[in-house]
């Protein structure tokens, strides 16, 4: 089976996407910078990556954090160019430059313990998971990625067919656990697993949005009932699919629409009112893009 890859997209450079994209690339840098420096690196905390490695070594041997992940992602980087192609490019490397030296001149300027959490390390890993988490995110709506365990886990993948996403957790995984053979502190992999955990979700809100919007999937013997008081009651549009019973193998009619979440009681009870017996499907809609929402190029700026 052949597969179609799409160009990665490309800005015109100095155009007003070009400056955008740049923009978050260089604020999502120094937010990330802020979470290793104020969060991360005087609580030892270890949060996966390369940055885990490097605060890992900081703490051993007195290395600066920001050179140390420069020295592990530049190598690495190359050698993801020459065995992935082109998919780690010129923003890559701005990025996990920009990265270490916002790291390094943070920590050079504030200290150890700048917020003077002290034994909080429960609540540097909660902020400085949200901290790193919103500037990936920025980092990511920029197209572009923060290099190092990116690289590795990507390779990984390509030759032994594991997930991508399954090949980031076991990489990271195996750094917080490096973490806690050195530091030798059974609490350091529960702070960091809380920490990579509360930096996903924050990641998933930066690039998906807020959202109350819910997709509905309705199955009635009523269907063009339910349909009029989706149009005309709730002033929604929709999709009708053929579907077919599983048992009977009854030819059904299947509706599909989008409504928010104060929309959902009313939607209901209209069903309800007018098939009791209907079967309704109900699930959260990260974002939704098309007519009728936000638009997709708003999306893509």
């Amino acid at each position: 089976m052949t597969q179609t890859f799409i160009p990665l997209l490309k800005d015109k450079p100095f155009s007003k996407k070009w400056l955008f994209s740049y923009t978050y690339l260089v604020v999502g840098t120094f937010i990330l910078a802020l979470g290793y420096a104020f969060f991360m690196t005087p609580y030892k905390i270890v949060p996966g990556g390369i940055y885990g490695i490097s605060i890992v070594l900081h703490h051993k041997f007195g290395f600066p954090v920001g050179m140390a992940a420069l020295c592990f992602n530049l190598p690495l980087t190359l050698f993801g160019l020459k065995m992935l192609g082109s998919r780690f490019g010129v923003k890559t490397f701005v990025c996990f430059v920009l990265t270490a030296i916002f790291t390094d001149g943070l920590i050079y300027l504030i200290g150890n313990d700048p917020l003077n959490l002290h034994d909080e390390v429960l609540l540097a890993s909660m902020f400085g998971g949200a901290v790193m988490g919103v500037g990936v995110g920025l980092i990511f709506k920029s197209r572009a990625s923060s290099g190092g365990t990116d690289v590795l886990a990507s390779i990984l993948s390509k030759y032994t067919k594991i997930p991508l996403g399954t090949q980031l957790m076991i990489v990271d995984s195996v750094i917080v656990i490096f973490g806690f053979l050195v530091f030798k502190d059974w609490k350091i992999p529960l702070y960091s697993w809380l920490t990579i955990f509360i930096m996903g979700k924050v990641i998933d809100v930066i690039l998906k949005g807020f959202s109350d919007d819910k997709t509905v999937f309705i199955i009635s013997e009523k269907s063009e009932e339910i349909r009029n008081a989706i149009i005309y009651d709730l002033k929604r549009g929709g999709t009708i699919f053929d579907g077919k019973g599983m048992f009977t193998k009854e030819k059904k009619e299947v509706l599909f629409t989008v409504v928010n979440r104060r929309e959902i009681p009313d939607l209901v009870q209209f069903i309800f009112n007018i098939d009791p017996a209907a079967f309704i499907s109900i699930q959260d809609a990260h974002e939704i893009l098309g007519k009728g929402f936000k638009a997709i190029e708003d999306k893509l700026k």
